[in-house]
């Protein structure tokens, strides 16, 4: 019996995500990761935190049906540098360059400023979401483009850029993983005595003479965003030089997803000293923006941290992902986890180049994920 012949699709690159129907968006995704949401994606564009000026040209990947329904896209950027992404490739970059290339633009499937893993395939079926990984490499070859990468790929859709033989990258965050814990005591009995009173110690001290107030939904009010903006300028001065977002996204993010967003906000007296953003998921707590404007010892690690913690145990969420890189966090209850990323290099020479840093790469980071589970606060186990 003769194959059925594969169904009729267009392939097509868009202009933004704020162009597209909202709920043929999200239909392709099944709504647990708040950064591939049609809301995140097109607020962004929309506050201006990409498009014009920012670097980060929006150019979704699309895969229509033969009736003019999306049945695939993916988050997808035109870049003119590799900030923003936390999967640092500054060094090919550079290296291209002095070989005569131009490593810039290239096309980034991600979701901007956000190392936090999920789908960037976004489709009905996995037919589909591969026909995405082939439109990432026309991109690139129709438009001489050095390169396409897929950063913080969700595990489970890392084979389907493997098979067609994109170049793939580990690296290593922390998060905190809930054992069905009923308290942060609970959560607390399975450290070390000396973690336990280290944990202890830091929560008392950093929220004296202090009032932390735990704000979603409605509660969010202007004066609060004005608050976190500020606190938010503050950090991203001394990170990055110059903050993602911009004022608009903070308000866009109030008014869209006020529900998925849970902020914290110290107060000595009245005044709002430091503050941390937070968004929810289907089954995790995602740690996204922090910032202090005076130094208060451990308040990083109570809003940041600890906090996320009892949020996460309190509404029965999975595990807490406090953000990129960060080893200080294996001391306060967050276990290693691998993330990844995929990439495309066009030009043959440059592609195995890549691969053999990569190779050296890997054998570094292994041994590193080695050390880490290795040196846990948690109890050993008989």
């Amino acid at each position: 019996m003769a194959e059925a012949d594969p169904p009729a699709r267009t392939i097509s690159l868009g202009t933004g995500v704020a162009a597209i129907d909202a709920a043929a968006w999200d239909a392709l995704h099944d709504g647990g990761n708040p950064f591939v949401s049609h809301a995140f994606l097109s607020l962004l564009e929309e506050s201006g935190s990409v498009g014009p000026g920012t670097g980060w040209q929006a150019a979704p990947l699309l895969v229509e049906d033969a009736a003019g329904s999306l049945a695939a896209a993916a988050p997808a950027y035109l870049k003119s540098h590799s900030q923003g992404e936390y999967v640092f490739d500054h060094a090919w970059a550079d290296a291209w360059a002095r070989a005569g290339g131009d490593y810039y633009p290239k096309l980034q499937i991600a979701a901007p400023f956000t190392p936090v893993p999920g789908p960037r395939l976004l489709a009905r079926d996995a037919g589909d979401a591969s026909l995405l990984v082939r439109a990432a490499e026309t991109v690139v070859r129709q438009n001489g483009l050095s390169s396409a990468h897929a950063s913080f790929v969700a595990p489970e859709q890392m084979p389907l850029f493997e098979k067609a033989g994109w170049l793939v990258r580990r690296d290593i965050q922390f998060h905190f993983a809930n054992a069905g814990y009923a308290s942060f005591d609970e959560f607390l009995a399975t450290l070390t005595s000396a973690k336990r009173k280290q944990l202890r110690k830091e929560r008392l001290r950093a929220v004296e003479g202090l009032r932390i107030e735990e704000l979603s939904g409605d509660a969010i009010r202007p004066e609060h965003w004005d608050a976190m903006w500020l606190f938010y300028q503050d950090t991203g001065a001394r990170k990055w030089g110059q903050p993602y977002l911009t004022r608009a996204a903070f308000d866009l993010i109030g008014k869209r997803m006020a529900q998925q967003v849970i902020l914290l906000i110290a107060y000595e007296d009245d005044r709002p000293v430091a503050g941390a953003l937070h968004f929810l998921g289907a089954d995790t707590l995602y740690g996204r923006y922090w910032g202090c404007l005076a130094d208060i010892p451990y308040l990083h690690f109570e809003l940041c941290y600890y906090r996320a913690i009892d949020i996460a145990i309190a509404r029965g969420l999975r595990r807490v992902e406090a953000g990129a890189q960060g080893g200080h966090k294996l001391a306060r209850g967050y276990g290693p986890v691998a993330t990844w990323s995929a990439h495309f290099i066009a030009d043959p020479g440059f592609r195995r180049a890549v691969a053999d840093f990569l190779e050296q790469e890997r054998r570094a980071e292994a041994a590193e994920m080695d050390w880490l589970e290795g040196h846990t606060p948690f109890k050993r186990k008989d």
